[in-house]
């Protein structure tokens, strides 16, 4: 396949046909990596493609890539969701075009939010670093209750749960557009994954 023939756009109205498709590389995703990927519905996946606030990657009509973005706390904070890419397509530097695509809605739509992202995955804390993400506590995210409840389709929504919300196995990653950009070391992530891990055995044992 020729990357260069994929294109990674805004979604527009026309594009809500592919949202059973999105929520079933979503859950395809969650499985193959034993990740908490929280689960979304084909309504959700249209209501963000109809609202402006998505991104696809397509290969002439194929789907092969999608992320969103959605607001909370009166606009104060802009959550980047759902990045996933299908299986043939991966290593091919896809994954960071539509989380730079996704990055620049949010900034477009809300120029002056705190853009934030929880993750279990390295790959994505790697390019969250690249945009000038750091690494932040729960607690510096949005506290808004419908955010969190968005979180009871993961499977390890009880580990939230039984932390007060404080902390789970995703690490929380925040860009702050006051906070000038920080070129960060290539350790960064690794470095972030190893402190989660010592915090969740200090507290999840």
């Amino acid at each position: 396949m020729n990357k260069s023939s994929i294109n990674v756009i805004f979604a527009e109205q026309e594009h809500t046909k592919y949202a059973e498709q999105v929520c079933e590389l979503i859950y395809q995703s969650a499985l193959q990596r034993g990740t908490g990927i929280a689960k979304r519905s084909p309504e959700y996946i249209t209501e963000k493609i109809l609202g402006c606030k998505a991104v696809v990657a397509l290969d002439g009509e194929r789907l092969v890539g999608f992320s969103y973005i959605e607001s909370w706390g009166h606009g104060d904070f802009v959550a980047t969701s759902g990045l996933i890419v299908d299986p043939e397509y991966r290593h091919l530097g896809l994954a960071g075009r539509i989380k730079a695509k996704t990055f620049e809605l949010a900034r477009k739509k809300f120029p002056f939010a705190k853009i934030f992202s929880i993750t279990t995955s390295l790959p994505v804390m790697k390019l969250n670093s690249r945009l000038g993400y750091k690494p932040v506590t729960f607690s510096e995210l949005t506290q808004d209750e419908e955010f969190w409840q968005g979180c009871q389709g993961c499977k390890n929504y009880d580990i939230l749960l039984r932390n007060d919300r404080r902390m789970c196995l995703c690490t929380g990653m925040l860009y702050d557009p006051k906070t000038p950009l920080v070129k960060h070391s290539r350790l960064a992530p690794y470095w972030m994954m190893l402190k989660n891990k010592i915090r969740k055995i200090l507290h999840l044992k």
